[in-house]
């Protein structure tokens, strides 16, 4: 068997983050095609399926119903973090952006979930562009923030919103959410933290997407 090298790893890692960030932006433009293209490129089959679902599932009116304000399953970090003030943490992310020239192609302010899994995959490129050029103290700086990244934020709410949509019965979310979590894990800061109550109890979600507009 050819062992696989962390070049290779890398360019497929940032394939699937860059896939899972679409599924969790907002579908206009060339969204779709570019949701098909590129998930032929990863061999994650979860995620392949995610954007098989997306095709006929997704729309502008689901995903403002299910990632907007008051929506079932909010998109934005800030939503799930009721201790920390929404400007703290906007300008810690926007500084984290900005350290590695970060300027996605999305409406989604910083905090939103396409946002920060853009980064992930922005990061594992920025990885592979250092080790490709022989750099490996920025490779390893890069990858040590990526990993610092992923504890700090992505961590601390991707487990409730992968739960959520869960409850969703929209496939493309279920598995998108299910693909990130695999990949985030659980907080390793489980039970020190205050979230809002309104997300507490996820034991018999009420997520009722059929009113919704789509």
């Amino acid at each position: 068997m050819k062992t696989e090298t962390l070049e290779n790893r890398l360019l497929a890692d940032a394939a699937e983050w860059r896939l899972i960030s679409l599924l969790f932006d907002c579908p206009t433009g060339d969204w779709f095609g570019d949701v098909k293209a590129l998930s032929e490129q990863v061999k994650d089959k979860q995620l392949k399926r995610a954007a098989r679902s997306a095709q006929n599932e997704a729309s502008e009116g689901l995903f403002h119903f299910v990632f907007g304000p008051g929506g079932p399953a909010p998109g934005r970090e800030v939503s799930y973090r009721g201790w920390v003030q929404p400007g703290y943490l906007l300008s810690e992310l926007l500084s984290f952006y900005d350290a590695f020239s970060y300027k996605p192609k999305t409406h989604e302010i910083p905090d939103h979930i396409a946002v920060e899994t853009g980064f992930i995959a922005y990061l594992r490129l920025k990885e592979l562009y250092a080790i490709e050029c022989g750099d490996a103290e920025n490779a390893q700086i890069t990858a040590e923030a990526s990993q610092t990244f992923l504890d700090d934020h992505l961590s601390k709410y991707v487990e409730k919103i992968a739960k959520l949509l869960a409850a969703s019965r929209i496939e493309y979310l279920e598995l998108a959410g299910s693909a990130l979590y695999k990949r985030v894990g659980p907080d390793k800061d489980k039970g020190k933290q205050t979230y809002l109550p309104v997300l507490e109890d996820l034991e018999e979600p009420n997520f009722e997407c059929g009113a919704g507009p789509m």
